[in-house]
């Protein structure tokens, strides 16, 4: 009895298995790839009428200053670290002084630290619209989904009296999965009113809030809060593979569509 031939249904199904399978393993590699990140950084500057130039001197200095520090540095480098500034001001006011930087080597920290030392003031005189802020923040996490954590350091040293949305927005990017801390800069005679404000409407759940006592201050608060932003998600599962937020799953998604299409042989007559 002759051997059967295998029908035109089985060779293709054969071939349209290994495509499968190849196009599988291209989006395992590439998701791997893409997914490079162990924190994006968002350091959103309060530059609004209340910071004078002395103190907005004081801030810019002490980030820069604090690039440098070794526990700092070593913290960046092994964790992998996007990192942008914010200032920010009134409603309508946020400027991204500083783009996404990776910071892969200690040049790239010593390069950052250089400009960050010597932007210029993007606003003054301006009011203090913190939903705002967190907003142009939040929007910034767009450009990197391969980060597993979002987060924004918000400083400033006064409550909000412009937009009045900072309720809003810190539940919208809560919702992204993004942890927001705080740096409340305290001044004579406020006690712990920004630092309480910070508490109860800036920082999301399980975030935090560090109180410099004025301006002065803000070189070691600055450090502390950036040791305790850079390390601790790392201290809690560094072995973990990077695992994205909802949010960035569409995104890597949408990355991923781009791919070549794999062409399937048209079976044999």
């Amino acid at each position: 009895m002759p051997r059967a031939r295998p029908s035109r249904l089985a060779s293709l199904t054969a071939r349209l298995t290994t495509g499968a399978r190849a196009a599988a393993l291209t989006l395992s590699l590439t998701a791997s790839r893409l997914l490079a990140c162990d924190i994006a950084l968002v350091l959103a500057m309060d530059v609004s009428g209340s910071v004078d130039a002395y103190e907005y001197g004081l801030q810019t200095q002490g980030i820069a200053l604090a690039l440098h520090d070794p526990a700092i540095t070593e913290a960046l480098l092994s964790g992998r670290v996007a990192l942008s500034l914010l200032q920010w001001s009134g409603a309508e006011e946020q400027s991204v002084a500083l783009p996404w930087q990776r910071l892969h080597e200690p040049a790239d920290i010593r390069a950052a630290s250089a400009r960050i030392a010597t932007l210029p003031r993007a606003f003054a005189g301006g009011n203090t619209a913190v939903g705002a802020a967190i907003a142009a923040a939040s929007d910034l996490f767009d450009q990197t989904p391969d980060c597993r954590n979002w987060v924004i350091d918000v400083s400033g040293d006064g409550d909000e009296n412009d937009g009045n949305t900072v309720g809003h927005e810190r539940r919208t990017a809560h919702r992204r999965g993004i942890v927001i801390n705080g740096l409340a800069i305290e001044g004579m005679g406020t006690a712990e009113a920004i630092s309480n404000f910070y508490r109860r409407w800036v920082v999301t759940p399980g975030g935090f809030v560090i109180t410099a006592q004025q301006h002065r201050d803000f070189a070691r608060a600055i450090r502390v809060k950036l040791l305790r932003e850079l390390i601790a998600p790392m201290a809690q599962n560094p072995a973990a593979p990077p695992t994205p937020h909802p949010a960035q799953t569409l995104q890597l998604a949408a990355q991923l569509t781009s791919l070549p299409e794999i062409s399937v042989p048209t079976a044999a007559p």
